[in-house]
């Protein structure tokens, strides 16, 4: 009698062996990345500051809150099938790349993400202390000490 798991381990290692690496892996990567956006909110920030620079800031806690709502929903959605079909190439181009654009993370002009600056990673030795992002997940809460 053949276990369960001997048989699902075997459809997969095929599954891996047929779809080849470069496509479904960058499929993947893009599928966790936008299904992640609820909890990062790069959309929402950027919809709100662009509203408010491209139309007047009163509309940026309203227009900008809405439009950056819908745009969170759809990268969700479409990372939630990049998931679930990250083996199966698209259909109209028979490849493996981006149906949404930004493909990825999408972050507000204002804000450029980078290392968190901790002693232990990037020490100043003549003023026994660095700078850095306090809580770069929050927005507003972007404190630098050396910024070049």
């Amino acid at each position: 009698m053949v276990k369960k798991s001997s048989v699902v381990f075997s459809l997969l290692a095929a599954c891996g062996f047929l779809v080849g690496c470069a496509g479904p892996e960058e499929k993947l990567g893009r599928g966790v990345v936008n299904s992640t956006e609820p909890f990062r909110l790069g959309e929402m920030r950027r919809s709100i500051e662009q509203t408010a620079i491209f139309g007047s800031p009163e509309q940026s806690r309203t227009v900008g809150i809405i439009h950056g709502f819908d745009r969170t929903i759809a990268r969700t959605g479409v990372g939630l099938y990049e998931l679930v079909t990250f083996p199966i190439p698209n259909r109209p181009m028979h490849d493996y790349s981006p149906i949404y654009h930004p493909a990825g993370a999408v972050y507000p002009d204002s804000y450029r993400p980078d290392w968190v600056e901790t002693s232990t990673l990037q020490p100043n030795a003549s003023l026994d202390f660095s700078g850095g992002d306090i809580l770069p997940i929050v927005p507003g809460s972007r404190f630098r000490i050396f910024d070049n």
